[in-house]
């Protein structure tokens, strides 16, 4: 059974694989773009959070406790998920990780990224994720753009990133497309976009942005609910 990546609006992302189940940043209730509710992640094995604000945390505590899943966030940020009911033994490495480091978990390898936001606790991040077979999935979490973007397309082959279009709280159609020639993904999903007014409500500005680049990178403007499948 191929991988699988669904898109539940926002930054909320379910990868399933032949061996787990994990989703990074499940906020459902209150997500004007999910079609689907965090009942419905019945099973789950990891969730992983990129940084405190509402609308990233969301369900990832009702998640992790009706599942038992592991949970993987930055030192800080996990000890707010702690506060707020989380299990201090579903905390993957006990206290969380930090900035630059990796964890092993049943068969897939998650890095730890610096991101460019604001978060109350911890600081925030992003996730870049190799699974079982290698398909290397860059989960940016909320940022602008910065330099290092380019240290990561030459540490990792990027097959797909996962980037942030909305402009206003995160970087804009331009700059993600400038970070996609940096990361020399080879394919990319853009995310948190149409689920407030104020944000991008499409991604046709992005894609232009790209075409205007000559980025090669392909896109795929998904909407929420919908899957794709992931492979090399």
């Amino acid at each position: 059974m191929p991988s699988r990546l669904t898109w539940h609006g926002h930054a909320n992302f379910q990868i399933t694989t032949p061996n787990l189940d994990l989703i990074i940043d499940p906020w459902f209730e209150g997500n004007p773009s999910a079609v689907s509710g965090s009942a419905d992640c019945s099973k789950m094995d990891l969730v992983l959070v990129t940084h405190d604000h509402d609308d990233h945390i969301g369900q990832a505590v009702d998640i992790a406790k009706a599942t038992g899943a592991g949970v993987m966030a930055i030192v800080g940020t996990a000890g707010k998920l702690q506060e707020a009911g989380l299990p201090g033994g579903q905390i993957v490495n006990g206290i969380g990780f930090n900035i630059g480091g990796s964890l092993d978990f049943k068969g897939i390898k998650v890095t730890m990224v610096q991101a460019f936001h604001s978060s109350a606790s911890g600081a925030p991040v992003g996730y870049i994720i190799t699974l079982e077979d290698g398909f290397c999935v860059y989960h940016a979490g909320d940022t602008g753009i910065f330099s290092s973007m380019e240290l990561f397309g030459r540490l990792y082959s990027i097959d797909l990133a996962l980037l942030p279009i909305g402009d206003v709280f995160t970087m804009g159609p331009k700059q993600a497309a400038l970070a996609c020639e940096l990361l020399k993904c080879r394919s990319v999903v853009p995310m948190h976009w149409g689920s407030f007014p104020i944000l991008e409500q499409g991604a046709d500005n992005f894609a232009e942005e790209l075409a205007a680049r000559g980025v090669k990178t392909r896109i795929y403007p998904m909407e929420p609910g919908q899957s794709i499948e992931l492979g090399k």
